[in-house]
């Protein structure tokens, strides 16, 4: 590890004096026997540079580790070192326990990471305590983050919905949105706001983490009042200049104020970590008062954040009475609400963000996929976005999305960039770039990963599989296949996890690397197209059109491409294969 730059932390619990710190390695340095084993160690290096908690392991989400503890830590290090090309590395809630002789083509690491069965908070926690176990989030535990960007596109292309739906012409000037929670992913929200010229209004009962935005920023401005940033919001609203106010206070406090002083914004949400009760700030409490509640009494502050958690969404749900566009983004609020014991029909008067706005890009095979360039050359996150542009020309989408990202987005750590790509789109997008590695015009190996909410990959009923048209949201065996598949495919590193809202999620973290090789083009030919592929087929299985279109080749970003499955939704005459041999082109 170098010691001249990146997040601090102990070296080995107990022995705080020691630091050491964690940056993403550059160049053209081999520490492994393999650049895949190299490049999955650079993820994990890479999700501590980018880390909220560093010293504890939490990459993100107040919870999220990378790793069981600093043993297992560097225990994942040197096997990765030593890992063999025809190995692979188990790795088991964050803490790495065989390595196997498996074959070349097999991946190089597979894990699963807290899977629970009748998984209750309490549970996890007790489970937590025994060191047997962690929280995955989605990309902390696979080793996947790329810091604020992963989540940024997702907010940008949900606004995006919501300004097409109320015929705002695909733009946010002169609108206001009010939305809570700076820390961990929910920082993105002040940027794809403003992106949209939204003037952004974000609420945090921490000041220290509305502070760390700033400087990061993430955020413009801080003020301890809701009159005081009503006033700057109209201010700006009037001049048409985005701006983003972090107010100081309860996200249930302050949105209960506004309603009582008949302020409206024209779209309210929030990403106060509410699948996290734990994490989750009470009424009347700073940061600093919540961390001294929660380590005293646990039980009380679980009741205590959810008797606020239910006034907030109450808040919201009024917001949305009175005009407001208001919808959960996926905080799972609802669902720890109803646990709490509010009517379900009560709380379910809002939607969640995916059946709300984003399905339609799932039925593509759309969804957050991204790429990390290991080199660190910011020269090569500029040739990719011209690549991108290349490979899906004419895609709006896209095009979109990669000018504003390029303009506007910083890089973090490692040079990275999300994408809403489809099916399609990813497998000639991944196999052009192992081409330009091929050929020197790009320095390192790339990889590609994404957001575990994406397309095929998760089934949350309160949250992805919400509303499903053929009432499949309960049925998990969709993530279990995408991991199959991405298995026999030979992607890289592959991760089944179960979270997020206690024991109601079932996903899979992915991560496929081209490195210039043959085996590189045999593997993302492969992996790039199951792992959105069967996004597509669940989907068109529920009764999506616009999925059954791209299975058939005639969607609009598939390019052609079609996947040979017995369409069963239709009548025998109607369906259409793709030619033999062509499975899946």
């Amino acid at each position: 590890m170098s010691q001249n730059g990146g997040n601090m932390f102990p070296a080995k619990e107990g022995k705080p004096e020691i630091l050491y710190s964690v940056k993403a390695q550059r160049g053209n340095t081999l520490r492994c026997k393999g650049w895949k084993q190299e490049t999955i160690l650079r993820m994990l290096e890479n999700n501590m540079e980018n880390a909220e908690t560093p010293e504890q392991l939490i990459i993100y989400g107040g919870n999220g580790k990378c790793a069981r503890n600093w043993e297992s830590y560097w225990a994942i290090v040197e096997s990765l070192k030593n890992l063999e090309n025809d190995e692979t590395l188990v790795v088991q809630s964050g803490m790495p326990v065989a390595v196997f002789k498996t074959n070349k083509l097999a991946p190089r690491v597979v894990m699963a990471t807290t899977n629970i069965m009748k998984a209750t908070w309490e549970r996890f926690y007790d489970l937590q305590d025994k060191n047997l176990t962690i929280f995955a989030q989605y990309t902390a535990a696979p080793w996947e983050y790329i810091g604020t960007q992963g989540v940024i596109e997702g907010t940008f292309e949900t606004l995006s919905a919501i300004t097409i739906k109320k015929g705002w012409e695909n733009d946010m000037h002169g609108k206001i949105f009010l939305t809570a929670g700076a820390g961990g992913m929910g920082g993105n929200q002040t940027w794809a706001g403003k992106m949209h010229g939204a003037v952004v209004i974000l609420v945090d009962a921490d000041e220290r983490v509305i502070q760390r935005r700033i400087e990061k920023n993430y955020m413009d401005i801080m003020v301890r009042s809701l009159d005081e940033a009503i006033a700057i919001a109209k201010e700006h609203v009037e001049k048409d200049d985005p701006i983003s106010i972090g107010v100081v206070g309860n996200s249930a406090d302050v949105y209960e104020e506004a309603l009582a002083k008949n302020f409206l914004p024209d779209v309210v949400s929030s990403m106060c970590p509410c699948h996290d009760p734990i994490s989750y700030i009470p009424s009347g409490y700073t940061g600093e008062e919540a961390e001294k509640f929660r380590g005293e009494d646990r039980q009380g502050y679980l009741k205590a954040a959810r008797e606020t958690m239910i006034r907030e969404l109450r808040a919201t749900i009024e917001f949305k009475k009175r005009g407001a566009e208001a919808f959960e983004y996926g905080t799972s609020i609802r669902k720890e609400c109803i646990d709490a014991g509010m009517p379900e029909a009560e709380a379910k008067q809002i939607e969640g963000f995916v059946a709300a706005y984003i399905r339609p890009l799932f039925c593509e095979g759309r969804g957050p996929f991204r790429w990390t360039c290991t080199s660190g050359e910011a020269s090569d996150l500029a040739r990719l976005d011209d690549l991108a542009l290349e490979i899906c020309k004419g895609d709006k989408l896209v095009e979109r999305w990669i000018n504003l990202a390029r303009k506007h987005l910083p890089i973090e750590a490692l040079p990275a960039r999300i994408c809403y790509m489809g099916f399609g789109e990813r497998r000639r997008f991944g196999l052009a770039v192992n081409e330009l590695i091929k050929k020197g015009e790009i320095k390192g190996p790339v990889a590609f990963s994404r957001d575990n909410l994406d397309s095929g990959s998760i089934v949350n009923p309160t949250f992805e599989s919400e509303n499903m048209p053929d009432g499949g949201d309960y049925i998990s065996d969709w993530p279990y296949l995408n991991a199959l598949l991405n298995c026999a495919a030979g992607c890289d590193l592959i991760a089944i996890q179960e979270n997020y809202s206690m024991g109601e999620a079932v996903h899979t973290g992915v991560t496929m690397i081209a490195d210039g090789t043959e085996e590189a083009d045999v593997r993302l030919d492969a992996a790039l197209t199951v792992d959105s592929g069967i996004g597509v087929v669940r989907h068109a299985q529920s009764g999506y059109q616009a999925a059954k279109d791209v299975c058939n080749g005639k969607g609009a970003i598939a390019g052609g491409e079609s996947i040979k499955v017995p369409l069963w939704w239709e009548p025998a005459d109607k369906v259409t294969f793709a030619p033999e041999g062509e499975y899946a082109r």
